[in-house]
């Protein structure tokens, strides 16, 4: 029997435990990061900002002439920024915020689809396969899941106010903020190996789920 079969037929099995895993990723990354923002400033959000995203992305395509250039900046519009600002300083000044930017909002979809396809095949491999086999799965999902949470991390601070938001979020977490921007260059490597890494576990959980795709001991 195929991956791709025993994929299907696994999840069309456990469709509400998929979905339901899904919805947890995905909400519970954002309300991760928010929480992060508070632990690590120990200060509450103060002001929530809706962006008129539908309109920003109409003026970028109108005074974008390169596509690619569109592309990327469409990329990293913001819909909804929630934050702390610190009004010391004249009119204030945003020290930190969590945003919604629905270009990254689609990577963390397709990752939370990734780990809710990896538990309900995990679920099903469990009943046949070893313990050591289901960990090895198990454990490969959740560093994918780690490297690319990293990399689609979507916060602020005014310390690193031009770096991408996964720096900032490596910086907030507790890395230096000279290592944080030197490991700048590397973020569409980390996208690629967060993919590689889910999607590898993916088709191993397949083979684990069903036992006539492992080879016979």
């Amino acid at each position: 029997m195929s991956a791709l079969v025993v994929l299907q037929r696994e999840v069309r099995a456990s469709a509400r435990l998929w979905l339901l895993a899904a919805v947890a990723f995905f909400a519970g990354f954002q309300l991760l990061q928010l929480a992060l923002l508070i632990m690590r400033f120990q200060a509450f959000p103060n002001y929530l900002v809706l962006h008129d995203w539908p309109a920003n992305i109409a003026r970028i395509v109108r005074m974008t002439p390169s596509v690619a250039d569109m592309i990327a900046i469409m990329f990293d519009e913001w819909l909804v920024e929630v934050g702390s600002i610190n009004y010391s300083f004249g009119r204030g000044i945003a020290e930190w915020s969590f945003v919604l930017i629905p270009g990254k909002a689609v990577i963390v979809l397709a990752i939370a689809a990734l780990v809710a396809t990896n538990l309900v095949l995990l679920r099903a491999a469990w009943k046949t396969c070893g313990v050591f086999a289901w960990l090895g799965s198990a454990v490969a999902t959740g560093a994918g899941a780690l490297v690319g949470g990293a990399a689609a991390t979507t916060i602020t601070w005014v310390v690193c106010c031009a770096a991408p938001t996964w720096v900032v979020g490596l910086a907030v977490m507790g890395v230096g903020v000279t290592t944080a921007l030197a490991l700048q260059p590397f973020g569409g490597w980390l996208d690629c190996r967060r993919s590689s890494r889910v999607r590898s576990s993916s088709f191993a959980s397949c083979q684990e789920a069903d036992p006539g795709t492992r080879p016979s001991r």
